[in-house]
This record gives C-alpha cells, structure tokens and sequence, in this order.
C-alpha cells in the first residue's frame, strides 16, 4: 500500500521509533490526544506495513520494505527525466534512407514527422522488413507508405511515469514510445511535437538502477 503520511502520522512513526514496544495509550498521551482519535491514524499505519501491533505488547516499527520502497518509488519517476533523443525522419525518405539511418542510429524504431515537424508516424523493423520482402526497390518507397499512421499511434508525455510507459509498451508490443507534447500552430491547430523516445532499454535501465540503489 502506497500512502502519503499525515503530519500526525509521522509524528506517531518518530514516537515508535524511539520508544517502541508502546501502547496506543501511551502514544495518544505522548501526542495529548485520545485513543480513539488516534486509532484510524494506528490502523492505517499497520495496514501500511509502518507499524506492527501483538496483544499485551504494544506497537513497534517495522519499516518498509525494500519490494514496497521500490514500488513508491518506481510511481515517481517520470518521463521526462528519462527519455532519450528521438530518432526522426520526413514522411518523404525512402525506405532505404530509413534502413541506413536505423543502422547507424542504432534504433529499433524511427518516428516520422511532416515537414512542419507533426508526428505522423513510427515505423519500425518489421515495417521495413516487409517492405524489403516485395519486389519495388526501397528507394522508390516511402516511409508514408509502410508506417503506421496516426491516430494509431501510442505516445506517452513527460508527465507520465516510467511505469504508465512500460505499461503501454507491454500492452501495445511495441519497442518504443514517442514522447510527445502538443503546440499551437500559427492557424490555431494543434500539432504534436516528437521531444524524446522512450524504449524497453531505457525503462529497463532505468528499473535496474533503482534496484541497486535499494538494496544497498
């Protein structure tokens, strides 16, 4: 369980943690406040795993876990703190000029943008495989032709946490999200502009250092 502490409710942590084994009695009489005022602030903390509580005992701190601290802390990172440099190319490229950016790149997933810098697309390595399969020489094809167009698009924003993003990639099977941010046009149109990528790699990176930080 994932809760935001009260002021009161930190005030009863530091009391466990200093004095505990201590009764409710003792810890409403610390605070100059009743026992039942406090007992929805003692049931949440337990619940929460923060405290624990045994008959004739008292309550005595047991802390977080490092699963749970994890966990806090995994719906805290955002986006935009993460996303890499996007990969972009123009509806116009070839098919070939996309294959020769994705290799020197080294990207699984080029977004496609018009000439006024909208999102229009994602083309992956699928797309370009297939592509290569057919009989029209690559450089007569353009990307506009074999990516996926939207609205069919999955983006994601800066606001959004890394674990929203790992959903959407699960979800959706795709290797990449565009990180997105909508911008009035001159006409008073919205398009959406492509600030960042956000890959399996980067979520999983991302994931591994918070891991380690925590078991230290």
């Amino acid at each position: 369980m994932v809760i935001e502490l009260s002021e009161r409710q930190e005030k009863i942590l530091e009391i466990v943690k200093n004095k505990g084994p201590i009764t409710g009695e003792q810890i409403a009489e610390a605070l100059q406040l009743t026992r039942a005022t406090l007992r929805p602030d003692l049931a949440i903390l337990t619940m929460a795993g923060y405290l624990d509580a045994r008959p004739r005992v008292g309550y005595f701190y047991v802390g977080r876990s490092n699963n749970s601290l994890i966990a806090e802390e995994m719906r805290k990172m955002r986006v935009g703190d993460y996303k890499a440099v996007p990969v972009m190319v123009e509806e116009t490229t070839s098919a070939y000029e996309a294959i020769v950016t994705m290799f020197v790149q080294d990207v699984g997933t080029l977004f496609v943008t018009k000439k006024d810098g909208n999102l229009a697309g994602v083309i992956s390595r699928k797309d370009l495989l297939r592509s290569a399969m057919g009989k029209q020489p690559l450089q007569d094809i353009p990307v506009s032709i074999i990516m996926t167009r939207m609205p069919n698009l999955i983006t994601c924003t800066p606001d959004e946490t890394l674990l929203d993003a790992a959903k959407k990639l699960i979800e959706n099977q795709v290797d990449a999200l565009p990180v997105v941010k909508p911008v009035k046009t001159e006409d008073g149109k919205e398009k959406l502009e492509v600030i960042g990528r956000i890959t399996k790699t980067t979520i999983t990176r991302a994931f591994v250092e918070l891991g380690q930080e925590k078991s230290v």
